[in-house]
């Protein structure tokens, strides 16, 4: 290894060298050799080295060896195309080319001094010479492909790798500069900075730019990527800088907060995709520590739909605040063996005072007699309940199984857990449910009711509702859906240019429900504080840009990525809302509202509830539909049905009709 460092650093001038140098260098090359062989072949003759500076016949003998063998030898080498090959390439056509330049250099060496001879040049020496120059010609071509070539690949590697620019030449963006180095994934060009002070300077080698300047700077150097390598900075300081980085089609690549760098050096590793919570979220809120422990700490706390985007934050962050156990409740096995082997590896470096336990439990919200065996066999103090059919398009489609699964499911779920003794009761609802135009809002609405109806009924447990709009990065999402879409070179698919959507972070979205349902006092339908709508075509436009691509469209018919409008899918509103009413209460909580909505009382739903489930159980869509439009206020179905069982029965009616 320490030989390998000085002959890396030999090769790079050596290949910076002209064509015409190198091929004298390689001609000089083979005149040494043409003397060192003789030199050699005389020894192994003789067994003693000859000094060719000596008067006695053997030592002139032994220069006019030397002499004839680069005379004959040079212009063979010449003729025969030797210094025209590029060594680095050499492989076996080079070292044939040269067996056979060797081949008649020596029929004319042994000529001369084997078969004619020359006083004080044995004769052996004429056989025994040429042998040596093809072993240390071929060596050499061999030693040049190994030496050069693999370091002219490293050299073009580096040379052909991204070119970025570290934005922030703070110590963060000293240790990164520092970390890639050595990288061969991308290379340095220079720093941006805010402060104009530094601009001009150089820092470690590398210049510091003016951020305005970047337009130009990523054409003039050629720049792929801006690295932001500010944790430290505000959402919005953030924001503001990746809408100028946004002008000079380069990709973005940040650093985590510094909460979430580890101790010590910043590393390659640690940079990650732009993230796009960090184009719409917001500051982070310090969450109220006594909210997130109340229903909590060492207590034994149930999740349904464990398995799914919210229920399984929900379940990280119930973890980190230490139960005593965590009953994990998803249909489906896969979901649920993933989010078990998660948490499991988080509870191993828990402290063991602090460790709960971990129950994984296969069960369907809608199975009654499993819910109610579960409940009584633990008897949770709290439970979460995150199960739902969330997915709009889906659930149109399949009505009956939605209003199943997120009416029948929660209220199943609702009074086995009155039944046996649990505190806190809190469902997960949805900005849909609000003058919902489709049945997955409906349904979420409808259960919203019945917990209603139940907390105005039921003393022991105080039930209620955390309402928030649509999550990053969760499933069925336009987040990731988007990405993908990106990386596949396009389009990206939406579904109106005008409609808009709320949008917060998983992590923030779980911390608040934690928190809104540790401040119940039964019946209570917390919303969350979304922030501002965001119009889906502008973040598809700002995800495109923010990859340092372009977006293709009429007035920039050679983009990148083009965005077809593919239309309203069933049930799809173009804006959501998170109030029925306009009545909305602060909370302790600046995030967390409270929201006054009226329900139908628990006597008269019950009934109607029943009668929802008898026209279910048959499928009858139209019934189903009218009987949702009486409970639910405010629901206007957008379109006709489209219930797939409902759609095949009618078209099989209609074949059926015609051939009679």
């Amino acid at each position: 290894m320490t030989m390998k460092k000085p002959l890396s650093k030999l090769a790079v001038p050596v290949l910076a060298l002209p064509r015409p140098a190198k091929r004298f260098v390689a001609l000089l090359v083979d005149l040494s050799l043409c003397v060192l062989t003789v030199w050699l072949a005389y020894y192994l003759r003789l067994g003693e080295f000859i000094s060719f500076a000596g008067s006695s016949e053997l030592a002139q003998g032994a220069v006019w060896a030397g002499a004839v063998s680069v005379g004959i030898a040079l212009p063979i080498f010449i003729v025969s195309g030797l210094y025209r090959a590029i060594f680095r390439y050499s492989g076996w056509p080079a070292l044939l080319a040269v067996a056979r330049a060797v081949g008649i250099y020596g029929l004319l060496y042994a000529s001369v001094f084997t078969a004619i001879g020359v006083a004080g040049v044995p004769r052996t020496v004429g056989i025994i010479q040429p042998m040596l120059l093809l072993l240390l010609v071929g060596a050499s071509r061999a030693l040049a492909r190994v030496w050069l070539g693999d370091q002219y690949l490293s050299i073009l590697k580096h040379a052909s790798r991204p070119r970025v620019l570290i934005y922030g030449a703070g110590t963060t963006g000293r240790q990164l500069a520092a970390a890639m180095a050595n990288s061969h994934e991308m290379q340095v060009a220079g720093f941006l900075d805010d402060d104009d002070r530094l601009h001009g300077h150089v820092l470690n080698g590398q210049p510091i730019y003016n951020p305005a300047d970047l337009d130009n700077l990523a054409t003039t150097l050629n720049i792929s990527d801006v690295l932001l390598a500010m944790p430290s900075l505000s959402r919005r300081r953030r924001n503001e800088i990746l809408s100028q980085i946004r002008l000079a089609r380069v990709a973005v690549r940040t650093l985590p907060s510094v909460t979430d760098l580890a101790q010590g050096k910043v590393s390659i590793s640690d940079l990650r995709e732009l993230d796009i919570d960090d184009l719409l979220g917001r500051e982070p809120v310090t969450p109220n520590h006594i909210l997130l422990a109340k229903n909590i700490v060492g207590k034994v706390v149930l999740v349904t739909g464990a398995g799914g985007s919210i229920g399984s934050e929900l379940c990280r962050q119930i973890l980190a605040v230490a139960p005593a156990k965590l009953l994990l409740i998803e249909q489906s096995e896969f979901a649920l063996y993933a989010i078990h082997q998660e948490l499991e590896e988080k509870r191993a470096a828990l402290d063991d005072t602090t460790r709960p336990v971990l129950v994984p439990l296969l069960a369907s919200v809608q199975d009654d007699d499993r819910m109610r065996e579960i409940l009584s066999t633990w008897h949770p103090d709290t439970v979460y309940h995150a199960a739902a059919y969330k997915h709009v398009p889906l659930v149109e489609h399949n009505p009956a199984a939605g209003i199943k699964n997120n009416v029948l499911g929660t209220l199943r779920t609702a009074q086995a857990a009155a039944e046996n003794g649990v505190s806190d009761f809190v469902l997960i609802s949805t900005d849909k449910a609000v003058r919902p135009t489709n049945i997955m809002g409906a349904s979420k609405r409808l259960a919203e009711m019945a917990l209603q109806a139940l907390a105005a009924t039921t003393a022991g447990t105080k039930f209620s509702m955390v309402r928030f709009g649509n999550v990053l990065g969760s499933s069925g999402s336009v987040v990731p859906k988007f990405r993908q879409q990106i990386r596949d070179g396009g389009p990206i698919t939406l579904t109106h240019p005008e409609i808009t959507r709320y949008f917060m972070t998983i992590p923030e979205a779980s911390q608040l429900v934690i928190q809104a349902g540790a401040m119940a006092k039964g019946g209570d339908v917390f919303v969350l504080d979304m922030g501002q709508s965001v119009k889906i075509m502008d973040l598809a436009r700002r995800m495109i840009e923010l990859s340092g691509l372009t977006v293709k469209d009429e007035q920039n018919p050679d983009g990148d990525i083009e965005i077809e409008i593919s239309g309203l899918r069933p049930g799809e509103k173009l804006y959501e809302e998170l109030l029925i009413g306009d009545n909305p209460k602060p909370t302790s909580h600046s995030r967390i509202m409270k929201a006054h909505e009226e329900f139908i009382p628990w006597s008269e739903l019950e009934d109607k509830l029943k009668a929802l489930e008898m026209a279910l159980n048959v499928n009858d869509v139209g019934v189903i539909r009218l009987m949702m439009e009486k409970l639910v206020t405010g629901y206007t179905p957008s379109d006709e049905i489209v219930d797939w069982v409902y759609l095949e029965q009618e078209a099989e009616a209609q074949a059926l009709g015609l051939a009679g």
